[in-house]
């Protein structure tokens, strides 16, 4: 495993080499994926593999990849029993999650499979927790028994509830690392991988131009914020936190628009992690939006505590006090946000309360694990989340697909919303997006 690790980290130094040399290279393609977080590598993965005599590039405007969404998450592989039986959501994450462990185990990826319950703690949460057991059996999901506290304590021996949901097949895995082997597939099948390269404006080539050979065959010019250019035949855009300012900049919808929220993590302290073995859940609450605190240990042996959810004033803005003008008004004069917000007020305060409150937080922990303390933990990161949400303030929960009309919109399909969880379904998302591709397109 060691070994293999080694050899990630040398590819990973060369594929800087490659990028560079690339860029150098090459600036005509046939289908350029806008956005190197863990869904659009795999997309970009997935159509080279399908279309290896076509020139694919992914653009990135971070200098890394996997550096916002895909590497600040959970680390949790899940299972798929929260979605709607039948639903897409349920049916790409059943198969995402096998889709993970096989990659994990061909590539030498470590994971865990150390399990979750979803615990109930008080009696109104039973039925709640008996209708998530009958939903996960019809979405397929391996392995689900309810259990009773001994049960519970067996597994989690500091752990209380009345009754929980066991999950033996949830796990937990390192996203970046899978995300980064993406990308190392993409390459070594030809394709090219641009960072650095903050795409600000999509327009159709001029036939005029002194380009004009590659404005025929190539027609849309790709311009990134330093002014280089790439020519492409189409653009598939899996941008995350800017979904929608990429579907605007190139004359499609806005609509969804997204509406960052923070979540911030608590950590146990090291000589305290032993009090958690696996994933520890709450009982989803129908009346709220978010999931509420949960126990998750990571692949470095720590344990994150949480998280809460609050508007971020800042797309990327994973620390408290991190603003960003454009951000914050884009989102403040929202209409859906507004509404949403009234929907949710006394939930909204509460959240806004703990992340101001150490104590507030550690009191949610405590239903779970009484033993835990405000000694015991420290704050740990944050992670952005990228909510799309709808002019009626409703929660956008599926895949959003757009384009446009006219000569740029035909040849663009923006992924306007991959919902969690995403990072899990990647691989699954992937051949979806590949099919509507070559639906699309006609690759």
């Amino acid at each position: 495993m060691a070994a293999a690790a080694l050899q990630r980290q040398r590819a990973g130094g060369g594929a800087a080499a490659l990028w560079r040399a690339q860029r150098r290279q090459r600036s005509t393609f046939d289908v350029a994926v806008v956005g190197a977080g863990i869904v659009g590598l795999a997309s970009a993965r997935e159509l080279v593999r399908r279309h290896p005599s076509l020139a694919f590039a992914v653009l990135e405007k971070e200098k890394e990849l996997a550096h916002h969404q895909s590497g600040h998450n959970s680390g949790v592989i899940h299972s798929g029993i929260y979605y709607k039986p039948g639903s897409l959501k349920a049916k790409l994450c059943v198969q995402g999650a096998a889709l993970c462990y096989e990659y994990c185990d061909q590539k030498g990826i470590p994971y865990k499979q150390c399990g979750k319950l979803i615990v109930a703690v008080e009696q109104d949460e039973i039925p709640r927790l008996k209708a998530l057991y009958e939903r996960g059996l019809q979405n397929n999901v391996r392995g689900l028994k309810l259990i009773g506290a001994k049960e519970i304590q067996t597994k989690e021996p500091f752990c209380r509830g009345l009754m929980a949901l066991d999950s033996p097949y949830t796990g937990i895995v390192n996203y970046k690392q899978v995300a980064q082997s993406y990308a190392e597939d993409f390459q070594e099948a030809g394709g090219t991988v641009l960072t650095d390269f903050e795409v600000t404006n999509m327009e159709m080539a001029k036939e005029s131009s002194s380009e004009s050979e590659d404005g025929l065959k190539y027609p849309v010019i790709v311009r990134n914020s330093k002014g280089e250019e790439i020519y492409c035949r189409h653009i598939v855009t899996c941008a995350g936190l800017y979904s929608d300012r990429l579907s605007e900049i190139s004359g499609c919808s806005p609509e969804p628009r997204i509406v960052p929220f923070r979540g911030d993590y608590l950590v146990l302290k090291p000589e305290k992690c032993y009090m958690v073995k696996g994933n520890i859940y709450p009982v989803p609450n129908p009346r709220f939006p978010f999931l509420g605190f949960h126990f998750t240990p990571r692949m470095d042996g720590s344990v994150w505590l949480g998280p809460n959810a609050v508007l971020a004033f800042k797309r990327e803005g994973y620390k408290l006090f991190d603003f960003s003008t454009g951000d914050f008004l884009d989102a403040v004069t929202y209409s859906g946000l507004w509404k949403l917000v009234l929907r949710n007020l006394s939930y909204g305060l509460s959240e806004m309360y703990r992340a101001c409150f150490l104590s507030a937080q550690v009191k949610q922990l405590q239903k779970f694990i009484p033993e835990v303390t405000v000694n015991d933990v420290l704050r740990g990161p944050s992670g952005v989340r990228a909510q799309a949400l709808d002019s009626d303030g409703n929660l956008v929960d599926d895949f959003v697909f757009d384009g446009g009309s006219g000569d740029i919109g035909s040849r663009i399909l923006h992924v306007r919303n991959a919902p969690s969880p995403a990072a899990t379904s990647s691989l699954a998302i992937a051949k979806m997006i590949a099919d509507e591709v070559k639906r699309r397109f006609e690759l």
